[in-house]
């Protein structure tokens, strides 16, 4: 298992560009070497606004989006195009503005797609083995306040599900209780895994998730890169780092 590097920023915006910036040479990368790019993006504000600062990026148009493959760590099991699933929230922050291959943006089926969350999991699942997914370059995390990634909450029975890359998650502690995930095996299985955070309430969570807590206080703590793990993290996310 690798060591973590964390990486603190003055706020949110500047983590947000710092970390788009990061990103298009990771990808730039990956595409000299691999021919390819598999990235997992995030939700929430941290990744909208990622999302946003890479558009925006002077650097953008150097990178061949055509050639990234674009996925997502977790979807909430709404119909396509719902605001608040992740994939519409990214779209509208500024994927709809790079010039990405339709066919190499990976969205989870939602209810209007598939017969149940299970189905959109399979679905998801297949997707992955056919395209090469799963063997990540970068995977984005947000860390919640209460140490849950994607969709695998601490003491969830999803947690600790491995015998899939993608599950379904019923019983959510956060809204909606219906979700599609990848699962702790398949987020590891990335180059770099980068965890996204910012905010005073993130806080005990990045400590927690730093220090390697147990499963049952923090799934962020449970995940690794293959070759890096990176908390990119602002100053208010950082202030209970010893």
């Amino acid at each position: 298992m690798t060591d973590s590097l964390v990486l603190v920023h003055p706020d949110a915006g500047t983590t947000a560009q710092m970390i788009a910036g990061r990103l298009l040479a990771a990808v730039q990368e990956a595409l000299a070497l691999r021919g390819t790019a598999h990235v997992a993006l995030t939700g929430g504000s941290m990744g909208s606004a990622l999302v946003t600062a890479l558009a925006d990026h002077p650097a953008v148009s150097v990178v061949d989006w055509s050639r990234v493959h674009l996925w997502w760590g977790d979807e909430r099991y709404l119909p396509s195009g719902d605001v608040d699933r992740n994939d519409t929230q990214n779209v509208d922050a500024g994927l709809a503005r790079l010039p990405l291959d339709p066919a190499k943006v990976h969205h989870v089926p939602g209810p209007d797609d598939s017969e149940s969350a299970e189905a959109a999991a399979a679905a998801y699942e297949r997707a992955l083995r056919v395209s090469g997914g799963g063997a990540w370059d970068v995977v984005l995390l947000g860390v919640g306040p209460d140490g849950h990634v994607a969709s695998l909450f601490p003491g969830h029975p999803a947690q600790l599900r491995d015998d899939a890359l993608a599950i379904a998650v019923h019983d959510s502690p956060k809204p909606p209780s219906t979700r599609v995930s990848l699962t702790m095996g398949c987020l590891s299985r990335s180059r770099e895994v980068w965890f996204v955070v910012s905010g005073a309430d993130k806080a005990e969570a990045v400590a927690k998730g730093v220090a390697g807590a147990s499963p049952a206080e923090s799934s962020a703590a449970q995940v690794r890169g293959l070759e890096r793990t990176l908390w990119l993290v602002d100053e208010a996310a950082a202030s209970q780092l010893t």
